[in-house]
This record gives structure tokens, sequence and C-alpha cells, in this order.
């Protein structure tokens, strides 16, 4: 009796610019702190090389398989940048309602001029002034992901 294999040498879809995945993850800081995970949600799903996600996570998809595991170091610059001293901005205390809360640490949004709604962070807070910051959270620091290619829809 003779057996044949039902598949030899089948070709594995690897992601490729322009393709949709979908991706479990979990974000870490270099001190180990979790910032961010799809543990328990449904996989992120987007288009590779799109900018829909940090560039230091889109490049490293490429060539992964579904099923494929990997760890992913993301220096700052390739994530969401460094800290820009120029997105902190300090205000007069009487130039905030008094019953807006400006304890450090407090996430408060403005308006800019154009209608824009730009989150900010007090930083710092005196008798007379509040430092906000519109820095994104994680700016400054380099992340570490561990990703799993769960699905890859090629593009058309």
């Amino acid at each position: 009796m003779t057996h044949t294999p039902e598949k030899i040498g089948f070709i594995m879809t690897q992601v490729k610019n322009g393709d949709t995945v979908s991706i479990h993850y979990t974000g870490t800081l270099n001190d180990g702190t979790t910032f961010d995970s799809s543990e328990g949600r449904d996989p992120l799903a987007f288009q590779v090389g799109s900018g829909q996600i940090i560039p230091g996570l889109d490049t490293a998809l490429p060539g992964m398989a579904v099923g494929d595991k990997k760890t992913v170091n993301v220096p700052c610059d390739q994530a969401y940048g460094p800290v820009n001293p120029d997105m902190r901005q300090q205000v007069q205390r009487t130039e905030i309602p008094a019953e807006i809360p400006t304890e450090v640490g407090t996430r408060l949004q403005m308006q800019a001029q154009n209608g824009q709604v730009i989150p900010v962070v007090v930083v710092d807070a005196n008798e007379t002034t509040v430092t906000l910051d519109a820095n994104h959270p994680l700016a400054g620091q380099d992340l570490t992901f561990a990703i799993e290619l769960v699905d890859i829809k090629p593009a058309a």
C-alpha cells in the first residue's frame, strides 16, 4: 500500500504592505509595566503600511504568517516620538474655570482655535499657574510589543 501525502510544499501567505491584518498584542514599557493589551478583546485589525499604527510596529509585520509570534522593540522615535517641550503650555489659573480640577495627573481637554479637541494632562500646578502637557502619554518611551498574527486579508 502506498501513501500519498495530501499536500506537499504548500505556500503560506505572508504579510505584505497593503494587507489587512489582525493581531493580538501586549505592549509594555522598559520597566515591564503593561500599557495596553488586546487580551480579552477582539484582535486589532489594520492595513499594513497605511500609517494606522506606530511605524516601529507596522514595519515589523511584513513576512509574518498566521500563527507567528514575535517580540518587537520599538524605540520612541518609531513610536510616539520624543517629548516635545513646545507641547507644554503654562496658563494662568484665572483662565481655568473654578470647577475644573487642576491636580497634577488630571486629564483634561482643550479646544484649539480651529475647534479641534486636544487631550492634555496637568503636569504642574501652583497658586498662579497650571502647566498642561499635550504630548502623547507614551511620548519619550521605548515600547515593547509581544504580537501574534491572527489573520491576513491580502490586498486586492
